[in-house]
């Protein structure tokens, strides 16, 4: 499915009727050459609006997978960087395309870290994390932080009711519900579950401050808001 390289329907099917590491564990090795790698572009206009509010010494890649983000701390904290994540697998696809890297294999819920770090990304793993389980999350990226250290990362903005994105996205969040209401362990992904607000409220619950940038460069909706934006958390001085 999605290219001769990447995983088929059954696969798919299979990982997603298991737990959500175990599932990445078999998902690993293909899944750079699916859609649900982050996008080089958003990657991009990541590093570019985050260049101008370093310098950043050590970064960390929160729930890393394979990688694509310890490609922006690359380019951002040249004092070394680390990725978490909770799937052996994944680490191993990381750690063979970032050698250089320091790699964790840790729950995000329960990051082993105490000021360590200048900034703190994390891409496309916020809806696999309940809202009951985001203020752990959101406290422990703020304790691994040095003062002064930021935590950004970028968030769709919810489409119009009218859209058939709206509905797309209704439908997967559903099903998922409904798989998750009958067979165990479930399996969270959704898409629906870190609208802006709340995610930026649990922010500022965790003792960060919280700006919000709308990454234009990546498109607008069609009432000219932007279909993506960067937040980025600040941990006071």
């Amino acid at each position: 499915m999605f290219s001769p390289e990447g995983p088929s329907l059954r696969e798919l099917c299979v990982q997603a009727l298991t737990s959500v590491e175990r599932g990445y564990d078999l998902l690993a090795p293909k899944f750079d050459h699916t859609p649900f790698r982050t996008p080089a572009d958003i990657l991009d206009v990541t590093v570019a609006e985050l260049a101008g509010r370093g310098p950043f010494g050590r970064g960390v890649d929160v729930c890393c997978g394979t990688g694509a983000g310890l490609a922006v701390l690359e380019r951002l904290s040249p004092g070394g960087v680390t990725g978490v994540d909770f799937s052996a697998g994944m680490l191993a696809q990381a750690k063979a395309a970032h050698p250089a890297a320091t790699l964790v294999r840790a729950d995000a819920r329960k990051l082993p870290f105490a000021g360590e770090f200048d900034l703190a990304v994390t891409f496309g793993a916020m809806g696999h994390f309940l809202p009951s389980e985001r203020p752990a999350l959101f406290a422990g990226v703020h304790r691994a932080l040095r003062p002064g250290g930021l935590f950004a990362f970028p968030i769709g903005t919810p489409p119009p009711i009218t859209s058939p994105a709206h509905w797309v996205l209704l439908g997967f969040d559903t099903a998922m519900r409904l798989r998750n209401a009958v067979i165990r362990p479930p399996f969270v992904m959704y898409y629906r579950t870190t609208p802006l607000d709340a995610v930026t409220n649990d922010l500022r619950a965790a003792g960060f401050t919280v700006d919000r940038t709308p990454l234009t460069a990546l498109g607008r909706r069609r009432d000219g808001t932007a279909r993506c934006e960067l937040l980025l958390a600040r941990k006071p001085s």
